[in-house]
């Protein structure tokens, strides 16, 4: 989602991923009138100690469907009720509305979207400050319109929680899938509310998986972003990626266009990241990622044989941050820098070959076993080659801090 003047033609456009039907759309559906009515902002507080468990979360999910062939017509007939358009209200001077789309986990009304549907992330850039929007409301498929609060929300990877009251409308929660195992090639489905078009649907391939690509909420990149072929347009933000069982395993987030329209390059959460995300808001109201302090460049044996590296893959450390777990615990990166082939690079720091001993082969790796599979305060022992010696550095993980510092070699 973005509203009016964050709407970036090129590159990662929202699709609107979310929103920016802004004030017209306020008016339109009635929320706001020539006068401007100003509302207050009321922060968000976390869950009380009453909030489910997060293992609750999907407990009443639907079940997959039955069959391992791709039926579009079927997964929309059993699916499209527990997909929902989101209407999100922010009061910043200029009152303005955002749509985006979202979809329904549990029986006790929480509902997962992005982030920037329904906050100012990516309003404010990468470093400002993230406020909620004042109202929201849940459209669901039948028309009913019912309020949702915000639950929480995490910038780093583009995700929000909202709940509403089942007893204010039926919900139909849809199946969690497992991202780690999607493949290039599989059939997806797409259910939104492109352009405020509610519960439409769009069909392709995931195009690929592990994509490391730009965040338009954080300064941090998004890992592990499923690429799909499957039209995704602004108002898709937040909605879900059905696989042929009907499970979802990623949110959609992203388009990469020249138009501001859909060109056959979308891109969507992985639904493990963005479960991870839910249950932690829900426990606590916050995210927290763990951060070693380093920038990294993926060794390849081109780049071993140039600057004389003793390993063929790897993630070469490039820089430092002072002060931060990794620097306190040894950790050397490059000094000076060299072009190579129309890379960049910082020769002479450490190449990181394992964390706790499993295989490291590219910098990707380094982000997946740090912020995925470990939380601040953890211990992780870092097998790394300086030269030719080969050394084991533990290293005592910190919190990742809402902007990556300026590094140089």
């Amino acid at each position: 989602m973005t509203r009016p003047g964050a709407i970036a033609v090129v590159a990662l456009v929202s699709a609107v991923l979310g929103a920016s039907l802004a004030l017209a759309l306020g008016k339109a559906v009635g929320w706001v009138d020539d006068d401007e009515q100003r509302v207050q902002t009321v922060l968000v507080p976390a869950p009380d100690s009453g909030t489910p468990a997060a293992e609750e979360v999907e407990g009443d999910a639907a079940k997959p469907l039955v069959g391992n062939g791709f039926d579009a017509a079927e997964l929309y007939r059993k699916r499209a009720e527990g997909v929902v358009t989101i209407y999100a209200l922010f009061d910043d001077g200029d009152v303005s509305a955002a749509q985006g789309s979202g979809f329904v986990v549990s029986d006790d009304g929480y509902i997962l979207t992005n982030s920037h549907v329904i906050t100012t992330a990516g309003e404010t850039g990468t470093g400002g400050d993230v406020a909620a929007a004042d109202t929201v409301y849940v459209q669901f498929r039948d028309g009913e319109r019912i309020p949702a609060e915000v639950v929480g929300w995490d910038v780093f990877d583009d995700v929000g929680v909202l709940k509403v009251d089942p007893a204010d409308h039926p919900v139909s929660p849809v199946p969690l899938g497992d991202s780690s195992v999607v493949v290039v090639g599989e059939p997806v489905a797409a259910i939104g509310s492109p352009f405020g078009q509610e519960s439409s649907l769009s069909v392709g391939v995931v195009s690929a998986t592990e994509r490391s690509i730009n965040s338009i909420t954080s300064g941090f990149n998004l890992v592990d972003a499923i690429q799909t072929d499957a039209p995704i347009n602004r108002g898709n933000s937040g909605g879900p990626m059905f696989n042929a069982s009907g499970e979802v395993i990623g949110v959609n987030a992203q388009i990469r266009s020249e138009s501001g329209t859909a060109e056959g390059v979308g891109f969507a959460i992985p639904i493990n990241a963005a479960r991870r995300s839910m249950e932690q808001l829900i426990q606590t109201g916050e995210v927290r990622y763990a951060w070693l302090g380093v920038t990294t460049q993926s060794v390849t044996p081109r780049i071993a044989e140039r600057f004389g590296l003793a390993a063929t893959s790897g993630a070469a450390v490039q820089s430092v941050a002072g002060g931060s777990p990794a620097d306190r615990a040894g950790l050397q990166g490059g000094a000076g820098e060299e072009e190579f082939e129309g890379l960049t690079f910082c020769p002479g720091g450490d190449v990181i070959v394992a964390v706790d001993e499993q295989p490291v082969a590219s910098a990707e790796d380094v982000v997946r076993a740090v912020n995925q599979q470990r939380l601040p305060g953890d211990d992780v022992r870092l097998t790394v080659l300086r030269g030719a010696e080969r050394l084991e550095l533990t290293v005592t993980l910190g919190d990742r801090p809402a902007n990556p510092p300026n590094l140089a070699c």
